[in-house]
């Protein structure tokens, strides 16, 4: 019988990669057999079909043939849990090994300590947060801010300066935290270790946890003499003001990144600025792609006779030919007044102006312009 391994994992069939790893990673730590409470049959199962849809090749084959298809089933691997084709546990921040069949680890009194042990990684682990292990790069957070430009603006960019508050990098000790010529020593608080440890106790017995050392951040170093801006910190709290280059061409809601621009964070890199562009609408314009489109009303006799119109554009007064006997609905292209672009050699360039032509019929006429019209009628025009 063919199993649905989408279902297994509880992912709909158009789930990404991410996503299916993320639903496995769930259930193995739910279902782990060496974890107390541990179902194997489900284990198993869940691994045999993050084994199938984890690999593009496979998952590809059970769409077209399930499970019954060739090279399906399986995955489980004959050395043991965990040990089967697609899963590693060391993949996804956990190891359950060392725990006895009552839920501890090391004795059975339950009251072993768990050597090097953090808490933090293992729950992050369960919750999707990942390791959080103290060696990772320490990093700020990330800021977002809205800036509306004129449809102009966004069409041919500009350069624009905003304030705002946030954790910023001491202009003072340059992040070090140290007064100008104080020289570094081991930190007080860790012993130069960069992290402290503390032995815990909980219901599953003794384990320690570590975290980045306050005092230091992480270095092991503190300074003899501190900043007196940031007092040591590293960073202060500021308005700080953001230049940024919009580019040519954004589309409205379209979002600018600036790596380094965001919170700054004491002894990790800061994070980054998103500048989220919203376009106000033109009276007369608008975009597509690269060429700029407007409706032009003009009148019937300069349809059929042709004529010059004064076409006003972003960038100046251009003079349009309308030929004769243009069309209600007719596209008339100016080349080369459109939107920027700078595509890979070809800048300089610009998209084109489209003209959609929309011809304005008389309401009413008079007797001489009817007396011509019936003339043309009899020409066949």
């Amino acid at each position: 019988m063919s199993k649905d391994y989408y279902k297994i994992l509880g992912v709909d069939k158009n789930a990404s990669a991410d996503e299916i790893k993320k639903a496995f990673r769930k259930l193995a730590h739910e279902h782990h057999p060496d974890k107390k409470g541990g179902n194997a049959d489900k284990f198993k199962e869940a691994n045999e079909a993050y084994s199938v849809l984890s690999d593009d090749k496979k998952r590809k084959q059970y769409d077209m043939f399930g499970s019954a298809g060739p090279g399906m089933g399986g995955g489980y691997g004959t050395g043991g849990y965990g040990q089967g084709a697609g899963f590693n546990a060391s993949d996804f921040g956990f190891d359950f090994s060392g725990f006895n069949q009552n839920g501890f680890q090391g004795g059975g009194s339950g009251q072993g300590e768990f050597e090097d042990f953090d808490l933090g990684d293992i729950l992050g682990g369960m919750f999707g947060g990942g390791s959080r292990r103290s060696s990772r790069q320490r990093r700020g957070a990330d800021i977002s801010v809205d800036v509306e430009l004129p449809f102009s603006e966004a069409i041919f960019g500009v350069e624009r300066a905003f304030k705002i508050h946030k954790t910023s990098v001491c202009s003072e000790c340059d992040g070090s935290g140290a007064k100008k010529g104080s020289k570094m020593k081991t930190c007080h608080t860790c012993a130069g270790k960069g992290k402290i440890i503390e032995i815990k106790r909980s219901i599953i017995g003794a384990f320690q946890t570590s975290s980045v050392c306050g005092t230091c951040h992480g270095s092991g170093k503190e300074p003899e003499e501190r900043c007196s801006v940031c007092r040591g910190a590293g960073v202060i709290d500021r308005d700080q003001e953001i230049k940024v280059k919009i580019p040519a061409g954004l589309e409205d809601g379209e979002t600018i990144r600036l790596p380094g621009g965001g919170e700054a964070i004491s002894g990790g890199e800061s994070g980054d600025l998103f500048i989220k562009v919203h376009v106000r609408e033109h009276s007369i314009w608008t975009k597509e792609g690269h060429n700029l489109t407007t409706k032009l009303d003009i009148k019937l006799s300069d349809a059929l006779l042709g004529t010059t119109h004064t076409l006003k554009t972003l960038d100046g007064d251009i003079l349009l030919k309308i030929p004769e006997g243009t069309t209600f609905g007719e596209i008339l292209r100016v080349r080369g007044r459109g939107v920027p672009t700078t595509a890979r050699g070809r800048d300089g360039h610009r998209g084109d102006i489209l003209v959609h032509i929309n011809i304005i019929m008389p309401k009413k006429l008079s007797r001489e312009a009817k007396k011509m019209i019936e003339e043309l009628k009899r020409e066949g025009v």
